[in-house]
């Protein structure tokens, strides 16, 4: 199933991907103000707009004028419009995602078109998981707590004692370990 999370994500490793795509470019052209921009944007373009830290603002305030074409902010700009896709109604969102599908084939960055194919191809798994709002990040979080039991189990001798603790720490219930009295 896909929730808004993966879809974002998506759209943060593409984004990471011009970044590199331009920094080894200015790189290369011995472009030494390209290159010392491109390095503070690292962390800064796969932030949110309303919460970014002073470096972030100071790389975000750069980032139309790092390369000539700007590919790097309107990469940016297509992530952002896909952030707040999941956040509108069914009717809005399926407009917008078909406008964001228009802009990001006509954008001519590869990277940028090789995921609007991807998200083509799952549109209607998009659209599914805009409409009710449903994600499956609970199931994710028993996920991590069952690889994590799994790893804290690192030496018991039988699977049964691995399962129990598995069930013992799903299940919810309250768990409190004896106290030596003083």
């Amino acid at each position: 199933m896909l929730d808004s999370f993966h879809i974002v994500s998506w759209m943060t490793d593409t984004l990471d991907q011009v970044r590199k795509r331009l920094w080894n470019q200015a790189r290369r052209g011995n472009d030494k103000t390209a290159t010392e921009t491109m390095k503070g944007l690292k962390y800064a373009v796969p932030q949110e707009p309303r919460r970014p830290d002073r470096t972030a603002i100071r790389s975000l305030e750069t980032l139309g004028d790092t390369d000539p074409k700007g590919q790097l902010y309107r990469s940016w700009q297509l992530k952002e419009l896909l952030r707040t896709l999941p956040r509108q109604p069914v009717g809005q969102a399926e407009a917008e995602l078909k406008r964001w599908i228009f802009r990001a084939s006509h954008s001519r960055i590869p990277e940028i078109v090789e995921l609007c194919r991807k998200i083509r191809r799952r549109r209607d798994d998009i659209l599914g998981t805009i409409g009710p709002g449903y994600s499956n990040a609970r199931l994710e979080a028993f996920n991590n707590k069952i690889k994590v039991t799994i790893r804290m189990a690192y030496g018991f001798r039988h699977v049964d004692n691995l399962i129990a603790m598995i069930k013992l720490r799903c299940s919810g219930l309250p768990t409190h370990l004896p106290t030596p009295t003083l």
